[in-house]
């Protein structure tokens, strides 16, 4: 039995025998958004929900998806589905990974662990953030089942950016993902309404103030001195001054599988891959850096046809059910990254609500591709939709 019919009948099961739990009736993302609004702090929740100013880059993530349509075909066996691929040398169960989110303690107080922990139930990459709150170190041992990529906020400082790379391939991680869209914080209008920045309170700093090349930067230990440790952070933290020629000191400091996240634009897309990236993920941070920038799934499309099939493009933004996975595979995406949504899950029922939020997902991934007519990724093309 694949995994959408599965989720289907353990949900009847558990009404059947009176085991339906309050959280097992987030169903519909709209109900889990609900439902974390609830039980966050109004700070904590639009740290997470929010975006940089009026939300059009956030909203037009979403919205890409309905521009296309799923045109189901009939008459094909898909009794069985095999929706695995294979991405730097590793099986992966569905084309989904886990992207990064800082500063997981404010949704819930088992923070990353539960989320890596909620990830590896489902046989699905957890991308830990640099921001966040437990060190990276923690997280691999408490979430020993975890497959972990790492992603690095490139640091102007460059002793503390390669202790973090050592750091990422000492602890088993698989690749490393550099964030390339953040090298500074955009204008988000709901946190300074709150004049709510975490980082400022010590949250989000875990493999800052664990880190040897940081901490022999301080006078005094940050265990010592919190606020001398926050205010190196907040000097650090960034890097407006990088260019290409960067990207080849990082190259030759590891030979993990490099990825270059927030890339939009094709011809940045065919400079990476020129540059001797792995791989690249189109994004625009889910909205929360440049307002009225182009969807993700726009980008995508573009990017694709300039660097053709053969390279590793991931996508993220705006993913929320199983079809717009569907489509996004479809349109060229090698895989998929959500993260609002897994955050969401975290917040309702810690490391329970991220596998149940993408059990659900995933659930409905599989139902679509068997009910569209396709039983493997492979058999996805843009051939399977039609533009709206």
């Amino acid at each position: 039995m694949n995994i959408g019919n599965e989720a289907q009948f353990q949900i009847y099961q558990m009404r059947l025998t009176g085991q339906y739990r309050d959280e097992a009736l987030c169903i519909s993302v709209e109900d889990w958004v609900a439902r974390a609004r609830e039980v966050l702090s109004p700070e904590a929740f639009w740290y997470l929900a929010g975006a940089s100013g009026r939300g059009e880059t956030m909203r037009a993530n979403e919205e890409a998806f309905a521009k296309w349509r799923i045109v189901p075909r009939v008459f094909r066996d898909v009794s069985d589905r095999d929706l695995s691929l294979e991405l730097f040398g590793e099986r992966l169960p569905y084309p989904v990974l886990l992207a990064p989110i800082g500063v997981q303690s404010i949704l819930h107080a088992d923070g990353e662990v539960a989320a890596a922990r909620g990830a590896a139930k489902l046989g699905l990459p957890y991308i830990v953030s640099s921001a966040s709150t437990m060190s990276l170190e923690t997280i691999a041992q408490k979430a020993p089942g975890a497959t972990l990529w790492f992603q690095l906020y490139w640091s102007r400082d460059r002793d503390v950016a390669q202790s973090f790379v050592r750091r990422a391939e000492a602890a088993g991680c698989k690749a490393l993902v550099v964030t390339l869209d953040t090298p500074m914080m955009a204008w988000r209008e709901r946190d300074l309404e709150r004049a709510y920045l975490p980082f400022l309170l010590g949250e989000g700093l875990g493999n800052y103030v664990s880190d040897p090349a940081f901490r022999a930067k301080l006078r005094r230990s940050p265990e010592e001195d919190p606020a001398g440790a926050i205010l190196l952070w907040t000097q650090i933290f960034g890097n407006p001054g990088l260019t290409w020629d960067d990207l080849e000191w990082l190259r030759e400091e590891t030979d993990l599988p490099l990825l270059l996240k927030g890339i939009l634009h094709p011809d940045d897309a065919e400079e990476a891959f020129r540059r001797g990236a792995d791989g690249i993920i189109v994004s625009n941070h889910g909205g929360r850096q440049v307002d009225g920038a182009v969807a993700s799934l726009d980008a995508l499309v573009a990017i694709r046809e300039r660097v053709g099939r053969e390279k590793v493009v991931l996508m993220d933004g705006g993913v929320r059910r199983g079809s717009d996975v569907v489509k996004a595979m479809a349109l060229g995406a090698t895989a998929v990254l959500v993260g609002r949504l897994y955050g969401y899950g975290l917040a309702v029922d810690g490391e329970r609500g991220v596998e149940t939020v993408l059990r659900y997902l995933l659930a409905d991934f599989d139902l679509t591709m068997a009910l569209s007519g396709h039983r493997s990724l492979s058999a996805l093309d843009a051939n399977a939709l039609a533009h709206s």
